[in-house]
């Protein structure tokens, strides 16, 4: 463990910006948010969580994946250029730890999702641990815990006035090499916890509850918003369809397009004449369950969810997902 003060933190990230794009925390009109930042002054270092993930620097909301021209009677394809190296600095545990899953489902089973692969090897994780859990956290029900430093390259704990700061990968250890931050002998400080450990079940019991009263119920009061999926660190469902950008004689410019989707939406599973296999919200709200709580854990091995409450926070029928893991 290596102590570092404030002052000299910022003096440290100053030195990065110069070779990579550094992302932080940002008080945004009312939101805390993630924003690319072009020095360390700016950097909010007082936020709780953000309202949404850093997921987008990994599986943008909306992104290019191929631009088609067609010239004449030549057509040319371009990918686009994904190079450049970037930071996030003070990204919290469950965050990070979302990023695993998405590896998980993008990466670890072929074939990997090349655009979310590259960003993910081109980015190092520094965390910052939280000393307490926020409204909604049940991040220590999931295996996880405000201070767990599993996911990350580089992880800080507020000391006083300073940070106390660990090395825990090899990107991790290449970051600060050469940085005269001195060795300590003390343990980082114990976060606050206060969240009640509420039982995760696995999948098979999760399947004696398919045909429950209790999706219903909870329907009667789901929007269909989409807002819990859309502020999830894990989900990952995703519509690719192509845009006319540019047309004149002879020209032709068209842009293939992945955007975020939502299991939430009546549309979702609509498929080529019409019919749709979840046509009702119970329905689609059940499997937006069993997805993160069954099919994941089951399929690839990674519960899909880290227990950061922002589904909670964001709800406004207040469909809690503590209260469903009660209820299963």
């Amino acid at each position: 463990m290596r102590a570092t003060s404030h002052e000299s933190l910022l003096a440290w990230l100053d030195t990065l910006i110069e070779r990579s794009t550094l992302v932080a925390p940002q008080r945004v009109e009312r939101e805390w948010l993630y924003r690319p930042v072009s020095s360390a002054a700016a950097i909010a270092f007082d936020f709780q969580r953000t309202t949404v993930s850093p997921k987008g620097y990994f599986f943008p909301e909306t992104e290019v994946l191929l631009d088609i021209e067609r010239r004449g009677r030549e057509v040319v394809m371009g990918e686009p250029d994904l190079a450049g190296d970037q930071l996030l600095f003070a990204i919290r545990p469950c965050d990070a730890r979302a990023l695993l899953v998405l590896d998980a489902l993008l990466v670890d089973r072929p074939p990997a999702d090349s655009y979310y692969a590259r960003r993910r090897e081109r980015t190092t994780l520094v965390g910052l641990a939280c000393p307490q859990m926020w409204d909604g956290c049940f991040c220590t029900s999931l295996g996880s815990g405000p201070a767990d430093a599993s996911a990350v390259d580089l992880m800080l704990y507020h000391d006083g006035d300073g940070y106390l700061v660990e090395t825990v990968t090899d990107k991790g250890a290449a970051l600060v090499a050469g940085v005269d931050w001195p060795e300590v002998d003390r343990p980082a400080p114990e976060p606050e916890i206060t969240a009640e450990v509420v039982s995760v079940r696995p999948p098979d019991e999760w399947l004696a509850a398919f045909d429950e009263v209790v999706w219903q119920r909870l329907a009667d009061r789901c929007l269909s918003c989409h807002a819990c999926t859309y502020v999830c660190p894990t989900c990952r469902c995703f519509d690719v369809r192509d845009d006319l950008t540019a047309a004149g004689p002879g020209y032709v410019h068209v842009q293939r397009l992945r955007a975020w989707d939502s299991c939430m939406s009546p549309a979702y599973r609509r498929i080529a004449g019409g019919h749709n296999p979840r046509p009702d919200t119970a329905q689609r709200l059940r499997n937006r369950f069993f997805c993160k709580f069954c099919y994941s854990p089951r399929d690839f091995c990674a519960v899909a969810c880290v227990g950061c409450g922002r589904c909670i926070a964001a709800c406004p029928a207040g469909v809690d997902i503590v209260e469903v893991l009660r209820g299963v």
